[in-house]
């Protein structure tokens, strides 16, 4: 960063839906049972409640994380970390939004802040957003516990999601302005209805190709729309 004091601008960015075309906790849960990692038609089905509950905007997502972290829990980090890069080779790659990478560039490149901002947990995350060429001290996702180099199918913190989300970027923004950084615009890209709470507190929030609730909900506070599907 430059100098203290230093008047930045902040981009935010939602990762499933928004700058893939997919949702990458659900495609994780299908990975693992795709390769007999887990029992398929008990994982299935509760991976496929949990999903639905997201989508109607009902997910416990404590209960939601804790359930894909005892997973995480059962094997060693290494081993985790070679299935997790398998994963993005193979189920995330190719659902990269290339108009999202545009976007995530320009912001980049006009020198701004960029932070990828999920419900999703870091485990998941982290090694996704380095695929958009984004450090982990600039990613917030539901934090899991680790101890002693293993998951402890545990979260440390609340999930980011909802109002989650604000809540972690409030504290990462404590961190920044703690180091003399501190924020004159901002800005938030996201699909879902479930980050209204961060599209309100961004200073331009931008809709990318929104669930119908977000949709009503940014016709009415004349909120920025646009297809990244095309």
């Amino acid at each position: 960063m430059n100098s203290l004091n230093n008047q930045h601008t902040l981009a935010l960015f939602d990762l499933d839906h928004t700058l893939l075309d997919v949702d990458s906790d659900y495609l994780w849960g299908e990975y693992i049972v795709k390769h007999n990692l887990v029992d398929e038609a008990e994982y299935r089905t509760a991976n496929q409640k949990f999903y639905n509950d997201y989508i109607e905007g009902t997910l416990d997502a404590t209960e939601y994380n804790e359930f894909v972290a005892q997973f995480l829990a059962s094997l060693p980090m290494p081993r985790l970390h070679e299935l997790r890069e398998d994963y993005i080779k193979s189920e995330i790659e190719p659902h990269i939004r290339p108009k999202a990478m545009e976007v995530l560039c320009q912001h980049i490149e006009k020198g701004h802040d960029v932070v990828i901002i999920s419900a999703t947990n870091d485990f998941v995350v982290s090694a996704i957003a380095k695929r958009f060429g984004i450090e982990e001290a600039n990613v917030l996702a539901t934090p899991l516990e680790i101890k002693e180099d293993r998951y402890t199918g545990k979260l440390t913190d609340k999930p980011n999601f909802k109002e989650g989300k604000v809540y972690h970027l409030d504290k990462w923004i404590g961190e920044q302005q703690a180091s003399g950084v501190s924020f004159e615009k901002t800005y938030a890209y996201s699909d879902s209805k479930n980050d209204i709470p961060l599209l309100e507190w961004a200073d331009v929030a931008i809709c990318i190709s929104p669930d119908d609730a977000l949709h009503a909900h940014a016709l009415a506070h004349r909120w920025a729309v646009e297809d990244w599907s095309l």
